[in-house]
């Protein structure tokens, strides 16, 4: 088999087709493609800035770069709420040596 433009298009079309029939029986790989997609929005916006096409470039990459941050959100609350439990620990550690002396 001798693999041109046209067989990479359809060996795509054959991988997105077998990744949408796992996900209806119940093997997707669900997880792993919601963090792919934005990834991948921004690889392809990187691409086109580096390309010349800086509008749409910079436009798919902001896409890309939201949608990940809206994936880490959950994290992001995480490191904030340990954020201030370690400030508040602090600031009573500071309060109880400052009422000794």
């Amino acid at each position: 088999m001798k693999l041109n433009s046209k067989s990479g298009l359809a060996i795509l079309l054959i991988g997105c087709g077998a990744l949408i029939l796992l996900g209806k029986i119940g093997l997707g790989l669900g997880f792993l493609m919601s963090y792919l997609f934005p990834l991948a929005l921004l690889g392809l916006g990187y691409y086109g800035i580096r390309n010349g096409s800086k509008f749409f470039g910079w436009a798919i990459f902001a896409v890309g770069l939201l949608a990940l941050v809206g994936k880490f959100s959950g994290l992001f609350a995480i490191i904030f709420a340990v954020g201030l439990i370690y400030f508040g620990v602090t600031v009573l550690k500071k309060k109880q040596n400052s009422s000794t002396f």
